[in-house]
């Protein structure tokens, strides 16, 4: 897998695209001389060298130089960086008497826990890559075949779910409590000649869900991480002193901007239990899809200095409430991407609630049908390229294929396929319209369904809205809270939206529902809006 990762990273470079020679032909030909230079300007982030090469580098020096910070807390336990280091070289020397070496993948099945942790730092001592996944919230299936497709030895868990955790007969399950904190396991560091990470080598595999029902595994390497989470904005200002709430699925790759980038900046993890809201109330940072965020009361959260959204389009009261108390980031990136690409604070005297421009060594590209470069201010198609984009599906060429493709404004790079709609402003701000499959056809007329939730947010008694394809003459909406009028949202909706996008039923509800990764459920809300209509006789246009 390493030699794959390395074949398909380009290393460091400036962001400037090369000049075009003499007989070749100009990407950029179809745009006008402004639109050329702010297509560069506006796209193209700032060249700036992590503070580590690898992930595993930036953890080894948190733990050498802070051994009595706190790295970690859950509940009632705690765990110092120095604690860490020891338990971690225990469980990484039983890896190693297992086989695993440079290269190799590690499935780590459990739940948030520090022992979690030690799973982490144990595999990447090595050179390994972890894969992560959340026991009770996928199923027997689905861990099978990860740790199949992925060719690991060594799956890690806990012993109290050792029993909901599938193995084949050519696996070892090797349980982290049993194993990180036994004086008798003492073992010295893994040798830095053999087991030291490379830039290009992987870090972990992100397993998304694929359109076939296949979850997809995406190779995300140590380069792609120490570029967003050891250089700024990505950091989030991460820094000993501070406590990053960890409140994510470990499965989700913005818990990875957690997780990993709380231990390799020397700050403290806080690892949420049952309560979101109460592991809110105690961190400086904290990480979140908008529809967790959303769910939160924002008064009781004031102590929190820096907050950070991404994973679907952020509502604007949500952005206004949090930015008025805290540094508050809206971003956006797909799993291929490295958690995110663009990223900017919101201020609630923007025009906008948009998600910025490209972080450190990145690009962003709208994009029309034929991967050309539009015009400023037309809405297309984001391509994220630079040091964020991974190496690709593992096991899958075909889709990598698909969604990976050579960069046409930066030669011997590659951009990575969003299927997200954007749109740059006259200033250079990135807006995000949502997915790309969210641009549907009611009537014959094309909608875009998150702009019709935008219009539903601009009524005052709306937080936030989600609306779906019904049919092909009907949409259907949720908004909540559930003391939300109907009627006055879809007044807003009248007055900014052209007829057919207003929609013909609109439900309030106290909280949407979400997935296990924090995102709106569509799939339970659509069931949900059928039953309505079935229910209450409700007649279709």
């Amino acid at each position: 897998m390493q030699d794959i990762a390395a074949n398909f990273l380009s290393g460091f470079h400036p962001l400037t695209p090369p000049a075009v020679q003499s007989g070749e032909e100009d990407p950029l030909a179809g745009l006008s001389a402004a639109d050329r230079a702010r297509f560069l300007a506006f796209g193209f982030g700032p060249v700036e060298q992590p503070r580590f090469a690898t992930i595993s580098a930036a953890l080894l020096n948190q733990m050498a130089t802070r051994p009595q910070t706190v790295a970690a807390e859950a509940g009632d336990r705690s765990m110092t960086y120095g604690a860490l280091d020891a338990a971690s070289d225990r469980l990484a020397g039983v890896l190693q008497a297992h086989g695993v070496k440079r290269g190799d993948a590690v499935c780590l099945y459990l739940h948030r826990s520090l022992e979690m942790l030690v799973g982490i730092a144990a595999i990447l001592k090595l050179g390994a890559a972890y894969v992560p996944q959340h026991v009770g919230v996928a199923p027997p299936e689905t861990l099978r075949h990860i740790a199949g497709v992925t060719g690991a030895k060594v799956i890690l868990s806990l012993s109290e779910l050792s029993g909901q955790v599938p193995v084949a007969a050519d696996q070892t399950l090797i349980t982290i409590d049993t194993v990180a904190y036994d004086p008798a396991l003492d073992a010295p560091a893994p040798d830095p000649e053999l087991h030291a990470a490379r830039a290009g080598d992987l870090a972990m595999i992100l397993f998304t869900s694929g359109t076939t029902g296949v979850p997809n595994g995406v190779q995300v390497t140590h380069a792609n991480l120490a570029n967003i989470l050891l250089t700024a904005p990505g950091d989030l200002g991460m820094r000993p002193g501070l406590k990053v709430g960890q409140i994510l699925s470990i499965a989700f790759d913005m818990a990875a901007w957690e997780t990993l980038g709380a231990l390799s900046n020397g700050a403290t993890l806080v690892i949420r239990g049952k309560s979101i809201q109460e592991t809110a109330e105690k961190v400086d940072v904290l990480i979140a899809t908008p529809s967790i965020l959303n769910a939160l009361d924002a008064g009781r959260c004031l102590q929190v200095k820096v907050a950070a959204v991404a994973g679907e389009p952020c509502p604007r009261p949500l952005a206004d409430t949090w930015s008025g108390f805290c540094t508050f980031y809206n971003s956006c990136g797909p799993t291929e991407t490295t958690i995110i690409n663009p990223a900017e604070p919101h201020l609630p005297d923007k025009p906008v609630v948009s998600i910025g421009r490209p972080t450190p060594n990145n690009t962003v590209y709208i994009l029309g049908e034929n991967l050309e470069p539009l015009p400023i201010g037309h809405k297309g198609e984001m391509w994220a390229g630079g040091d964020c984009v991974t190496a690709g599906y593992l096991a899958n060429p075909d889709l990598t294929d698909e969604r990976y493709r050579p960069d046409p404004f930066r030669p011997g790079h590659m951009m990575f396929r969003t299927r997200d709609l954007g749109r740059w402003t006259e200033d250079g701000a990135l807006e995000h319209f949502g997915r790309v499959d969210d641009l549907v056809k009611i009537r014959g007329f094309r909608v875009e369904l998150d702009g019709v939730s935008s219009a539903l947010e601009c009524s005052e008694c709306c937080e936030q809205a989600v609306t779906l394809k019904y049919d092909a003459r009907n949409l259907v909406s949720f908004i909540s809270p559930g003391g939300a009028c109907p009627k006055k949202a879809v007044h807003e909706v009248r007055a900014r939206l052209p007829y057919y996008c207003k929609p013909t039923v609109v439900l309030p509800m106290e909280g949407l529902p979400r997935t296990p990764r924090g995102k709106l459920d569509k799939r339970l809300l659509l069931q949900m809006a059928q039953a309505h209509i079935a229910d209450a006789g409700v007649e279709l246009n």
